[in-house]
């Protein structure tokens, strides 16, 4: 770049949603920086599943699967309500499949698709079945070249062994290893990969979920020409002429300096899931903050909404919900502070219930990660911290593991040892370790059981429709997703409140762009991804439902911006005027 200090676009972080405005914008000829503040790039994104929500994408549509944009938006209407953004939405379903096709054809993104993955909520008029999610393609890091080290891994506790187990086949694959000979030679191969890439570049390179997305668009993002600096803490935007015009920033090692832009900036800086303050302010079970555990990265700590807000931006915190939730427990680490691991595929195994401190049940296991958090705030908001245990048997931690405790044969004697993976002979013996009311505890497994053994589940209906059904477990029948607790020794994991990404955010229009008080846009500001307000209003309606419209808003914002008028760094433009805020 002729000069460090201006480029076309800035962007502020380096999720899906800041790479997808970088690449778009740079394929359409724009020069563009991305500032990150942690040293390695990919933010939430890169630990994440890497599920990309997307209705009647051209993915699922070649490989034969029907979906209807107005099914897609009666499933928005009855999951939002009265808090529907039409214009967002409608925004979000005409353009993301366009989004997806230009990633495909224009910047080389290959997607794959899985046909049998349903929304969360199956039932729910013009929820799909399968096909609205679609991942990267897996990719080899290899052609990152020295970029590599610069990749946000995923959290360990999250692999086998560091291998990524990809969401669907894959993981069916490594659950049945010891039941299928196809899936012991499927897994024997990654497993050797994986060796081979350990001894030879000292980290896998067989990369998949979000870590694949990210490094796809940072491959493309470096072949055009995008800077991504990394260890940049963005402190305040520049507003000149009333337009934001470019950021001050400090870099890791104290130094300070600005950056300006000829035509915009854009936040996808990852919400707010680490400020603690707003936390307190809009999460009705954190009343100080420190009650609710994210499973997020700890850089995103709310910084582009704050520097938004100082120059006229407003947050909107009136959804449904303020996060996505999910169920977290904290893995202890030697000399340092506790993973939250998120318990996304577990839970929803038969063999396992959630109870209360009271010993208590109070949701439907296999529903999704959302509504389980809703249903524990529920029940603990007479009974506070938001608290639960997850409970099993011997034989089903063996079979599918629990948390970061991973199947047979991956030991699981240090777990006990470390305090995150409670055991008890007998269930009263249990209840003692974990701090759960016996009584109640011993009658709710005693019903379950009684239920169980038989694959119901009358209290919650687990299994009862398909969502629940596809993370259950399919080859044990009659119910995948119910089965008793009746082989010692006893288990438990505490669990806490946690979230994948905030939902509150800075509102924003169907051009992606930041509004004021009046609601009109602050001319030169967008923002994307957990900064921007949900177009879901607080609601989770499937899974991708952050990295679909983060990618689709950061391709809406980087078009907006290439049709926009670039503007010198006094604030006028190339014709010598100043632009209005509506350019």
């Amino acid at each position: 770049m002729a000069d460090e200090n201006i480029c076309d676009v800035i962007v502020v972080g380096s999720g899906a949603g800041g790479l997808g405005t970088a690449v778009t914008a740079a394929l359409k000829g724009l020069t563009v920086v991305v500032l990150e503040k942690a040293p390695v790039y990919g933010g939430t994104s890169a630990i994440s599943g890497g599920g990309t929500w997307i209705p009647c994408n051209p993915v699922a549509k070649r490989a034969g699967l029907s979906d209807s944009r107005e099914a897609a938006r009666s499933y928005f209407q009855h999951s939002a309500g009265n808090r529907f953004d039409a214009a967002r939405v409608d925004a979000f379903l005409d353009k993301a499949p366009e989004m997806v096709t230009f990633l495909e054809q224009q910047a080389g993104l290959p997607f794959t698709v899985q046909p049998d993955r349903p929304d969360y909520h199956p039932d729910v008029p013009g929820a799909s079945r399968g096909g609205r999610v679609i991942y990267a393609a897996p990719f080899d890091a290899r052609a990152l070249g020295k970029e590599v080290a610069r990749l946000r891994p995923p959290l360990k506790e999250l692999t086998l062994l560091g291998i990524m187990i990809r969401p669907g086949p894959d993981l069916k694959h490594f659950i049945n290893v010891f039941r299928s000979f196809e899936s012991f030679k499927v897994v024997t191969r990654r497993l050797l990969r994986h060796v081979r890439d350990v001894l030879t570049r000292g980290r896998s390179m067989d990369l998949g979920n979000g870590n694949a997305l990210i490094a796809r668009l940072a491959t493309i993002a470096f072949g055009k020409g995008v800077e991504i600096r990394t260890s940049v803490d963005v402190r305040d935007l520049i507003l000149e002429n009333g337009r934001v015009s470019g950021v001050k920033y400090e870099r890791a090692d104290g130094t300070t300096g600005t950056l300006h832009a000829r035509r915009g900036v854009v936040l996808a800086a990852g919400g707010f899931p680490h400020d603690v303050a707003r936390r307190k302010e809009v999460m009705s079970h954190a009343p100080t903050g420190h009650e609710h555990k994210s499973a997020t990265v700890n850089s995103n700590t709310g910084d582009g909404i704050r520097m938004a807000e100082r120059i006229g931006a407003v947050f909107n915190s009136d959804l449904s919900d303020a996060a996505s939730w999910a169920p977290v427990s904290l893995v202890p680490q030697r000399g340092g502070k506790p993973v939250p691991f998120p318990h996304l595929i577990d839970r929803q195994k038969p063999g396992f219930i959630a109870v209360t401190r009271r010993g208590r049940r109070f949701v439907n296991e296999s529903d999704s990660y959302h509504d389980f958090v809703r249903g524990l705030v529920k029940a603990s908001a007479n009974d506070p911290p938001p608290e639960c245990f997850l409970i099993a048997d011997h034989r089903t931690i063996r079979r599918y593991g629990i948390g970061c405790v991973k199947p047979a044969p991956v030991p699981m004697f240090h777990h006990v040892r470390s305090g995150y993976l409670m055991r008890g002979n007998t269930l009263a013996e249990l209840a003692q370790q974990a701090g759960i009311e016996a009584e109640g505890f011993l009658h709710t497994v005693e019903e379950f059981n009684k239920h169980a053994r038989l694959g119901n589940d009358p209290e919650f209906n687990r299994g009862g429709n398909s969502y629940n059904r596809y993370n259950g477990d399919a080859l044990h029948k009659p119910n995948p997703c119910v089965a008793p607790i009746e082989v010692a020794p006893f288990y438990a994991v505490k669990i806490y409140a946690g979230d994948l990404g905030t939902f509150a955010g800075l509102k924003t229009d169907e051009h992606a762009r930041v509004l004021d008080a009046a609601g009109q846009p602050i001319a030169g500001l967008y923002a994307v991804g957990n900064d921007m307000s949900h177009i879901m209003s607080g609601e989770y309606m499937s899974g991708g439902t952050n990295l679909g419209p983060a990618l689709t808003f950061g391709y809406i914002a980087a078009c907006d911006l290439a049709a926009s008028t670039a503007v010198t760094t006094d604030g006028r433009d190339s014709a010598g005027t100043s632009p209005s805020p509506e350019k």
